[in-house]
């Protein structure tokens, strides 16, 4: 049994609990395919190595010969920590979710990339609440304000919060509801949002 899933995610959308509209977020998992097993005896640790096979090779389905090129036919190549036995995990075999044992109703960690916001400033960045907006003529509404001793030799302290790049910041989003589980088209509804753009790789696990 592995310890999650990796996938894309699609995007967002609403599905119905009843009466209740719920917002989901749709990741696909399909096309993940197990490139290598890892040992303890061999490699110091269990996992296997996994591969998301390219969209224009999948109607043929895993190929020994893809092994010998994993750049040319797989988009992404990642490692999957095993977690008991490597029953059903042979080279060749496709990702399911019963071995990562994903069930309906269970709450999961989502793990992700967040989006890129360029270069901004500590209003935004870090949500500073600026200069006063009285008093005409002002110019630090957006302004961080003094960012050192007052010191001819003084020095900024490290860490301290200043404008600079935004986003892709690798976050977890944890104990979120796994809202349905799709087997045959391979994806899978999370409810509420996760951290990422339409596209972006995402990896899914039980909550901790």
């Amino acid at each position: 049994m592995i310890n999650g899933l990796w996938g894309k995610k699609i995007g967002m959308t609403e599905v119905f609990a009843g009466d209740v509209v719920l917002p989901v977020t749709v990741v696909d998992a399909s096309g993940w395919y197990i490139l290598q097993d890892k040992t303890v005896e061999n490699d110091g640790y269990a996992a296997v190595k996994v591969g998301c096979l390219k969209s224009r090779y999948r109607k043929d389905g895993f190929k020994a010969e893809y092994l010998k090129k994993l750049d040319a036919y797989f988009d992404y190549v990642r490692e999957l920590k095993i977690k008991d036995s490597l029953d059903g995990l042979a080279i060749g075999n496709e990702v399911d979710f019963a071995q990562a044992a994903l069930a309906q109703g269970d709450e999961v960690d989502v793990i992700g990339t967040t989006k890129g916001a360029g270069f901004a400033g500590v209003v935004r960045r870090h949500n500073f609440a600026g200069g006063r907006r009285s008093h005409g003529g002002q110019n630090s509404e957006n302004r961080p304000g003094s960012i050192s001793f007052w010191h001819t030799q003084g020095k900024v302290i490290k860490g301290k919060r200043m404008a600079g790049h935004m986003g892709v910041e690798r976050k977890t989003i944890k104990g979120l509801e796994l809202v349905k589980i799709d087997s045959e088209a391979k994806v899978i509804l999370v409810k509420g949002s996760i951290p990422g753009k339409s596209g972006s790789l995402v990896f899914v696990r039980k909550y901790k």
